[in-house]
């Protein structure tokens, strides 16, 4: 059967956190979890071509897995009791008809993120596990080398493994001292499914989705929290405009060519919804609401042109003074440059350069072409624009800032059009 291997990747980047969320569930432990589930792909890769792909293949895997657990610890010369009982509890629901727990899922992410871990591990475990990212793709989303991750993943396995942490939802009293990074990941996760870091596709609908439910559980849970509906906010703002974010051959649509009535209402509405729940609570605005915010901004404008740029710029620059980085400074020169023009945009950006900021990195290049673009800066745009699509993992963004230097090489006076046009 053709196209197995791709359809085994489909299957794991859309069941594969649940698969793993199960089995740590029923073996206690996270990186033995991870193990078998792959161990099971590996066995649909051979059996799914000769048998044909099962009605639930995220059942499947955990069938095949929870049978190779308990095949495993039978080989043990020495089984203790916890392990003879664990065997007799998988033996009896090998066979049962898999259902996702949404909550396992959730503990998962709360077990990655233990405070015994470094923030670092946390992320990275959590995006390798929970999110199923390949290394490659955790190391290009923090612009470190691919082995940095690899070691950050295998000692969060084992500092999991030496500490005894259990596979278990934490006490409330503990949910403070995590949900910061709990948020971080859970965000973390829907950008890539916003704008996927690697491959053929825009977006990974199924991760921000997943991201997205995760999110309302937290919130749920932590009504009180600020920064969790703040968190929500952002993504229902986000996600309100997936249906408009690609043509149907999947190429980009960025946000000043979407079509706004496209964008989903509804979803809007939750959005400033569960904005207005954090103001609510009094405390101020953190960095996810800020950032909430100024999604809103966009939201509700009827045009691009139309949109409150001079708001978002303010909103950007509190946004540096709470949370300084790179990134956020980038985001604010092209509002800059939306609001007062591309010169004092340009400095900006400069600036970052002469820092030697997002090294590496496809996003500073990017926008630096289209400041140059209009500017009338034309040869040094195309320059900045190809250095770019070098540095982009993503094939369609590659294409999207090829087909744009191409165009103005070819001296298209619509090319130079493009202010704002890297925001999607």
């Amino acid at each position: 059967m053709n196209g197995i291997p791709a359809r085994v990747d489909a299957v794991w980047r859309i069941d594969g956190a649940r698969v793993v969320a199960t089995l740590a569930k029923l073996t206690g432990d996270v990186g033995l979890a991870e193990d078998l589930a792959q161990e099971a792909l590996v066995e649909a890769l051979r059996q799914w071509p000769r048998d044909g792909v099962p009605d639930n293949p995220g059942g499947w895997l955990t069938a095949v897995a929870k049978r190779r657990a308990i095949d495993a610890w039978r080989r043990r010369e020495r089984l203790d009791d916890r392990y003879r009982a664990i065997a007799a509890t998988l033996e009896e629901s090998a066979d049962d008809a898999w259902e996702p727990i949404d909550d396992d899922v959730l503990r998962l992410v709360f077990t990655a993120c233990h405070p015994v871990l470094s923030r670092e591990a946390q992320v990275a475990l959590t995006l390798r596990v929970v999110a199923g990212l390949s290394t490659e793709e955790i190391a290009r989303m923090y612009f470190v080398p691919v082995a940095t991750v690899q070691q950050r993943i295998v000692r969060a396995k084992k500092t999991i493994e030496a500490a005894r942490l259990p596979f278990a939802s934490p006490e409330p009293a503990e949910w403070k001292e995590r949900l910061a990074g709990v948020l971080g990941v859970v965000y973390l996760v829907f950008t890539e499914g916003y704008a996927a870091t690697t491959g053929r596709e825009w977006m990974r609908p199924e991760l921000a989705n997943e991201a997205l439910r995760l999110g309302r559980t937290i919130a749920a849970l932590l009504p009180r929290e600020p920064e969790v509906h703040g968190l929500v906010a952002l993504m229902e703002f986000q996600a309100a405009r997936f249906a408009a974010r690609t043509r149907p051959d999947g190429t980009p649509v960025l946000l000043t060519d979407q079509d706004r009535t496209r964008w989903d209402r509804a979803q809007i509405g939750r959005g400033r919804a569960a904005l207005a729940r954090a103001d609510g609570l009094g405390r101020g605005r953190g960095p996810y609401a800020l950032q909430a915010a100024i999604a809103e901004c966009h939201a509700i404008a009827p045009t691009a042109e139309a949109t409150d740029w001079g708001r978002i710029v303010l909103l950007y620059e509190a946004l540096g003074r709470l949370a300084p980085n790179p990134v956020v400074e980038l985001n604010r020169a092209a509002a800059v440059s939306m609001a007062v023009g591309p010169a004092s945009a340009l400095r900006i950006v400069d600036e970052l350069v002469a820092q030697g900021a997002l090294r590496g990195s496809h996003l500073l290049p990017s926008v630096r072409g289209e400041l140059l673009a209009r500017l009338g800066r034309t040869d040094e745009a195309v320059a900045e624009l190809t250095t770019a699509a070098g540095l982009a993992g993503n094939d369609r963004e590659r294409d999207v800032l090829l087909a744009k230097a191409g165009r103005l090489r070819d001296g298209d006076p619509e090319a130079a059009d493009g202010g704002g046009r890297h925001v999607s």
